[in-house]
């Protein structure tokens, strides 16, 4: 027990010690958190706080594990495992630190992630089995390792993104740290029990200095640290334990940010954004945007946090289906946290999840209609062709009318037009005043002459989605780039069509409103 002591109290002093002097070096070296669109500070703050917590915790961790006493002596029959995690996650940390000093692409960091995972299963880290008691046991086989990796890149972003309020990550961190160390001993792991005790006081210190009003951030370089070392270490508690405590308690310790994770993911998911994307929809801003104060909305999830870990401490006391039992209960506790707090609503994820199919079902009609057009754009061989090929293009993607208006060599003007019957007949459609709900655009085309344009106008119906009438000319867009007047065979186009001259847009006037179920093509005079 003095070994832990002092462990614990060695880290915390080193932490508050060094915290100050990384502050000075980042504001010397002027790496500081500036406010954006997503955080809630007012001015730029330091965010090396990682390097702190990474020193004060290595300081103390690897002296205490190579002493010549009974932990010392453990130490040795797991060295390779220690030392493998302790250089991934040192490894982690670099990627981090270099993120905070210069900037690393999401994507680079999450493959950083891949590869240290990786490393780690390939040393025997690994979630191999999971057991009930005699209620039930899962060999994962090879499956140990997808699920190991994602286990640890999981949590590792889970702590990244949790950390946007100050002392938030660092708390919520150290909670987690607790409960491991505590598991560790009751396990018979005192080699994990001192990393653990190491993390918790090099955090402790820390959060002197980063809780509201914070004076420094960690940074990503101790997000991700904290991240990779935590999900490691609850593998190796899991991997030496087999029974599902060994992981259950760490997940529901780790249960606020995993979830904040897993409803960030799906909240993009359903706005058909980037995993990577940024936004203010994590679960301290609902709580922010509810009106608590930040210290207050720290101090909720640090509750929240705490009591889960709580009631998930009584699995050590089970056995069997009442372990189970606990865990889910402790879970749905977790999501109805998240929904009262706003950060996922079934009604509306339901309605967006069938918006979606909608869409995409839309644009795979957009796109079959697209792939009919092509067809006949290929088989243009001169102007007369090609326009009846933009006209079925314009059917095919529900367009209401296509207009062109061009000069040939004679100075002749002409005007071609082709208009959809089925629109004059429909009320959503007013023919007598067409800009109040039809799209217009112009649409320039490619042609031989040098500096010559000509362009089409295009009228389209306002759907209930505007996303349909992008899509849709944006596909449009495609034909006319792909298959242009200027790709017509020389010697198949007549003369006077070569000399095509366009109007500028305000003089191209509106093609009358005629019903037509296949496209008209008036001869050209001359």
């Amino acid at each position: 027990m003095k070994t832990y002591i002092f462990t614990y109290a060695l880290a915390l002093l080193l932490s508050t010690i060094f915290t100050p002097l990384v502050i000075f070096a980042a504001r010397s070296l002027g790496v500081n958190d500036a406010p954006n669109a997503r955080s809630v500070h007012t001015k730029s703050i330091p965010r090396l706080g990682g390097l702190a917590i990474f020193l004060a915790m290595m300081s103390v961790a690897v002296p205490m594990l190579i002493f010549d006493d009974p932990i010392g002596h453990m130490f040795l029959t797991i060295a390779t495992n220690m030392m493998v995690l302790l250089s991934a996650g040192a490894f982690i940390f670099m990627v981090g630190f270099i993120d905070d000093l210069v900037g690393i692409r999401a994507r680079t960091k999450f493959l950083a992630q891949i590869v240290a995972a990786v490393v780690v299963c390939y040393f025997g880290i690994r979630i191999d089995q999971l057991s009930v008691g005699s209620w039930f046991s899962i060999d994962f086989g090879w499956w140990s390792w997808p699920i190991t990796i994602l286990w640890i890149a999981g949590v590792t972003n889970a702590v990244n993104l949790i950390d946007g309020l100050d002392g938030l990550a660092a708390g919520i961190s150290s909670i987690v740290c607790g409960t491991i160390a505590v598991l560790s001993i009751y396990m018979g792991q005192p080699v994990m029990a001192v990393i653990m005790l190491a993390m918790l006081g090099s955090l402790s210190g820390f959060l002197l200095f980063n809780f509201n009003p914070a004076r420094i951030f960690m940074g990503d370089c101790g997000s991700l640290f904290l991240g990779f070392i935590l999900a490691t270490s609850s593998v190796m508690c899991a991997s030496k334990s087999t029974t599902i405590v060994g992981l259950a308690l760490p997940f529901i310790a780790l249960g606020v940010p995993i979830f904040d994770m897993l409803f960030s993911m799906l909240r993009r998911l359903l706005e058909r954004r980037s995993m990577f994307s940024a936004d203010r929809g994590h679960v301290h801003h609902r709580l922010l945007d509810i009106g608590l104060k930040h210290r207050h909305v720290v101090l909720v999830i640090y509750a929240v946090t705490m009591l889960a870990t709580a009631l998930g401490l009584f699995m050590m006391m089970t056995q069997d289906a009442s372990t189970v039992i606990i865990f889910v209960a402790i879970l749905l506790l977790l999501v109805l946290f998240f929904r009262t707090v706003g950060a996922v609503r079934l009604r509306h994820t339901l309605t967006r999840v069938r918006s979606n199919l909608q869409i995409k079902k839309q644009k795979k009609n957009h796109q079959r209609s697209y792939e009919t057009s092509i067809l006949h754009m290929r088989n243009a061989t001169d102007f007369d062709s090609w326009w009846q090929a933009v006209c079925v293009a314009g059917d095919e993607l529900d367009f209401i009318y296509l207009a062109i208006r061009y000069i040939d060599r004679d100075g002749q003007s002409h005007n071609r037009h082709w208009q959809n019957e089925q629109y004059e007949a429909d009320d959503k459609i007013d023919i007598k005043c067409p800009m109040a709900n039809i799209i217009q655009a112009y649409f320039p085309v490619r042609q031989r002459r040098d500096g010559a344009v000509v362009k089409v106008e295009v009228g389209m119906p306002v759907d209930d989605v505007m996303e349909y009438c992008g899509h849709r000319m944006g596909l449009f867009t495609r034909l006319l780039d792909e298959y242009s007047i200027a790709d017509l065979p020389v010697a198949a186009r007549p003369s006077e069509h070569s000399w095509i001259i366009s109007f500028p847009e305000h003089e191209v006037s509106r093609p009358p409103y005629r019903s037509s179920s296949k496209p008209d093509f008036p001869d050209i005079p001359g």
